[in-house]
């Protein structure tokens, strides 16, 4: 035969060429400035760079993207793409470019494939080059074993390091692109920030108009992720306009099963691999499956990390009731890292990962048949970890508190992990309760006291005390009725199981008189709390100071001040010596002195100790938490009592913000803010504004906590003063006459509130010129306070100057002069001569 009849003919070079199987994509956004990170690396002689990042973080949007911009400004730059998922495409997309460079040879069936392209990339006379190994996640494929088909050699022996020449690798792993690359030839490619995720969204979204934040929200819920974004954008579209960013966000809330969906819809992407799923969950689970085949501990760590808060998962977490050794758990967590599923912080102990990795992991578990096993594994370490919520915990709790929010969404189905979730919550919820976090604690100790009902029954003592936790929840969150109905259960179930005495018992009693305090309902309260103290005094409860501050704010709230006062300074002493300055309950008894100071007209003093008892909350507790704003509360009382109006004005109206923001506008608390704003308005002038919150306020007592709470009673006096402020006597002097009849009913004739109201009845006969009715009432009241609150108060002295007047118009001009002399006497001592009502 004739040899010369297989010998290739000349052919004619052509002409440099791109050959990327994908369009360029008009509406691509840059990360920051990573394009020209890449095209500053690429355009040094011989130089190798990898894009390595999550699964649709865009790695190969980028490459596309370099590739297009190459043949734009270099037209003499031949641009080759190669698919490297593995062997046979990397083969078929090397024989590609072996026929666009018209390489000698190639016709051969014989040949090798990739010799020749190498040969023909190391020829420098054929022209500069750009080579896209895309999808290189495999490091097997890179380095193949003896005997396999396909790359005979590491595919690093076939990219020649030639000057004219740049090698780009998009790869999943670190460790398949260090078989081509050194580790600073690496760029590490994140989601989006939020401008370019913006951006991305407006323009995938096309003429849907949707509002600014509503595309925020979805980028920060889609973590920022390329592929996620342009699904859901796709998915948006495809459906408008029944279906908006905010109806989608809505459906995306919802479950798991419905982000799962959502996130499971295949949106068409025409610069995506044909091989590769352009569902961004589809497309980590093949890596998870991978994982899984290569290391399966490794796959496990993954699993148990899915369902913990995706941040701050501690070590200590996840080696909890473990097997794997310490070496194995490092080598695990190296394989994590090299796929980017997780990160490790700052704090080396500590890792993070995406909250979509998470759900895609939890999805492919549910697939798989092993999400009950893990979840239940995730719940035991947890449970194991976090301690109760009492004050010297708060430090751990704060760090674990997170992931016990995270657990309140991973019920199990299993008996024993039920009672290990209930317990889980349990703790959780009481580090809320000491935290104020009202909202989180009741729906954590609810879920938890149900369980505990269904799995250990009525009796047990540790559905009891879920139910005590249920009973404090609804107390902080301004729930009395709830609270105390819940309260009452309690103390009957700890009495059956465990008798009268019982340290459990006499808590539950702790509780009871606490929430009836916060309904006004004093006496009862009063006769609970001497009780409790009694018996916790006797058995030496641990409780017993809480005991003495609950009576002693019983007593305050009944005009029983120096009583009140007394047991305020001794709870107050012995907190100091037993837990310290700073804790909690101590920074309580500072603020309960300093209240019964104000009611007795002890305003400096009392402005001092509240403002001490502020700074200390805010370090400790924070700058919201329901105690602090109590503080800023008492403060500001404080400050109005000694006339400074405009700073007790503005601290008012910060509370008052703060306690919206927080306990919601019903709630006890914020209807206190908006009562004691309207008060010192009405003392500045401001009668319209004022009369304006007074209304509201009274409303929304009514409707909270009744007519017969002395709160409501307090917001009609509120009302009735900005109502005398505008000479509105008749309407003024009707509700006053309504409030004191429910004063009497409730409080008692002798209460200073109650005192208080009769004297303001004084004021408005008196400014109607009913003289001689007002100056019998008068008598009355002086008499009253002389007897309750001491001859020297600033209410009864209120009370001689009141009666001075009333006199000097009915020309009693004698008796009225020695009881001016006796006020204003009076007044120099307490305020001070330079005070406006000296």
């Amino acid at each position: 035969a004739d040899d010369s009849a297989t010998l290739e003919r000349p052919e004619t070079p052509p002409e440099p060429s791109i050959n990327v199987p994908f369009p360029r994509d008009p509406d691509f956004v840059d990360h920051g400035t990573l394009l020209d990170q890449i095209s500053k690396r690429c355009a040094a002689p011989a130089s190798r760079v990898a894009l390595v990042g999550l699964g649709g973080v865009g790695k190969s949007q980028l490459a596309i993207e370099h590739c297009y911009r190459t043949a734009e400004q270099s037209l003499d730059t031949w641009v080759f793409w190669a698919h490297a998922s593995n062997t046979a495409r990397l083969e078929q997309s090397f024989r590609e470019i072996a026929n666009q460079v018209r390489a000698r040879g190639r016709k051969d069936p014989q040949a090798d494939v990739f010799e020749l392209v190498r040969d023909w990339l190391r020829n420098a006379k054929n022209g500069r080059w750009l080579l896209v190994l895309d999808n290189t996640d495999d490091a097997a494929i890179v380095s193949p074993t003896e005997g396999s088909s396909g790359l005979q050699q590491h595919l690093s022996r076939y990219l020649p390091f030639s000057r004219h020449g740049a090698v780009l690798v998009t790869s999943r792993t670190k460790s398949a692109a260090m078989q081509i690359v050194e580790d600073s030839d690496i760029i590490l490619i994140e989601p989006m920030h939020d401008a370019a995720a913006h951006a991305l969204l407006r323009k995938k979204l096309r003429d849907i108009d949707d509002k600014d934040d509503n595309i925020a929200t979805l980028a920060t819920t889609l973590s920022y992720m390329p592929l996620a974004l342009v699904q859901a954008a796709a998915y948006i579209r495809e459906r408008a306009p029944r279906c908006s960013v905010r109806q989608y966000l809505e459906e995306y809330r919802q479950s798991d099963h419905r982000k799962t969906r959502l996130l499971n819809q295949e949106a068409g992407h025409l610069r995506r691999d044909i091989a590769a799923s352009n569902s961004i969950l589809v497309t980590w689970q093949i890596s998870f499956d991978h994982i899984r085949s290569t290391r399966q501990s490794a796959a496990g760590l993954l699993s148990l990390m899915s369902f913990f808060d995706r941040q701050g998962i501690q070590e200590a977490l996840l080696h909890q009731q473990s097997s794997i050794a310490d070496d194995g758990f490092e080598e695990d967590v190296l394989v994590l890292r090299d796929y980017s599923l997780i990160t490790v912080t700052r704090d080396v102990d500590t890792f993070e990962m995406h909250s979509l990795v998470q759900l895609a992991t939890r999805t492919w578990l549910e697939n798989e048949g092993q999400l009950d096993k893990w979840r239940e594994r995730f719940i035991s370490n947890l449970c194991a970890e976090l301690p109760t919520g009492e004050h010297e915990n708060w430090e751990k709790c704060q760090a674990l508190f997170p992931h016990a929010r995270a657990a309140l969404a991973q019920q199990p189905k299993s008996k024993e992990s039920r009672k290990e979730w209930a317990l889980l919550l349990y703790r959780a919820a009481w580090y809320a309760w000491r935290r104020g976090r009202a909202g989180e604690a009741e729906e954590m100790a609810t879920m938890s006291m149900e369980v505990r009902s269904e799995e250990l029954g009525e009796g047990d003592v540790r559905m009891i005390e879920s139910m005590g936790m249920v009973g404090l929840a609804r107390e902080l969150g301004g729930k009395y009725k709830e609270a105390e109905a819940m309260h009452r259960q309690t103390l009957a179930q700890m009495e059956k199981v465990f008798g009268y005495g019982h340290l459990h018992t006499l808590s539950s009693m702790n509780n009871l008189a606490l929430v009836l305090t916060s309904q006004g309902k004093y006496k009862e309260a009063e006769v609970m709390n001497r009780q409790t103290l009694a018996l916790m005094e006797k058995v030496k409860h641990p409780d017993t100071l809480m005991s003495m501050n609950n009576l002693a704010h019983a007593l305050e709230s009944q005009g029983k001040y120096e009583e009140a006062e007394a047991m305020n300074r001794h709870t107050l002493v012995r907190r100091e010596k037993v837990l310290g300055h700073e804790h909690p309950d101590t920074l309580l008894s500072m603020h309960n002195l300093a209240h019964v100071l104000d009611s007795q007209g002890k305003y400096k003093e009392a402005e001092a100790m509240n403002r001490q008892t502020l700074v200390r909350r805010e370090k400790v507790l924070g700058y919201e938490h329901p105690d602090t704003l109590m503080s800023m509360n008492n403060l500001a009382h404080a400050l109005e009592s000694q006339g400074k109006y405009e700073e007790a004005e503005a601290m008012n109206r910060q509370t008052l913000v703060r306690r919206e923001k927080v306990l919601g506008h019903e709630h006890p608390h914020t209807l206190l803010s908006m009562h004691n704003l309207a008060h010192v308005l009405d003392r500045q002038g401001k009668y319209e504004e004022a009369e304006t919150i007074n209304r509201q306020t009274l409303a929304l007592r009514e409707k909270v906590l009744g007519h017969e709470h002395p709160h409501t009673i307090t917001s009609m006096g509120n009302l009735v003063g900005v109502l005398d402020s505008q000479s509105k006597y008749e309407e003024a002097e009707t509700i006053n006459r309504k409030r004191l009849v429910l004063m009497e009913k409730v409080l008692g004739y002798e209460h200073p509130d109650t005192l208080m109201s009769m004297h303001k009845l004084v004021l408005l006969l008196d400014r109607q010129g009913r003289y001689a009715e007002a100056e019998a009432i008068n008598r009355q009241t002086l008499a009253r306070r002389e007897k309750v609150l001491g001859h020297e108060h600033l209410s009864t002295l209120t009370s001689v100057y009141c009666l001075a007047n009333l006199l000097t118009h009915q020309h009693y001009y004698n008796e009225a002069l020695a009881l001016y002399k006796r006020a204003c006497t009076g007044y120099e001592t307490i305020l001070g001569k330079a005070h406006s009502t000296t």
